[in-house]
């Protein structure tokens, strides 16, 4: 008796659910369009300022990187090569 009982109030749920469905299409759309409307386009200044920080910024990590990766391979080729003397 309990088990039919849960199933009529899921389905319930559900079709209430699907009912409700339009206004909260509704309501999507109308959040979305106000949060549009607070949206701005970035100047041409603010656009160049941001891109050369990128530029800078990926050269900097491109330099780290490669300093770490030779530094780590010479190391470990000095060490292999140590254990092949033995």
């Amino acid at each position: 008796m309990a088990k039919s009982a849960a199933i009529e109030n899921v389905g319930e749920s559900k079709l209430g659910a699907l009912k409700a469905w339009p206004q909260r299409a509704k309501s999507f759309y109308n959040d979305v369009r106000t949060e549009m409307r607070k949206v701005t386009t970035p100047s041409r200044k603010e656009v160049q300022g941001t891109t050369t920080v990128v530029i800078i910024t990926v050269f900097l990590f491109g330099v780290y990187f490669w300093a770490v990766d030779a530094i780590i391979g010479k190391t470990l080729d000095h060490f292999l090569k140590s254990l092949a003397h033995r």
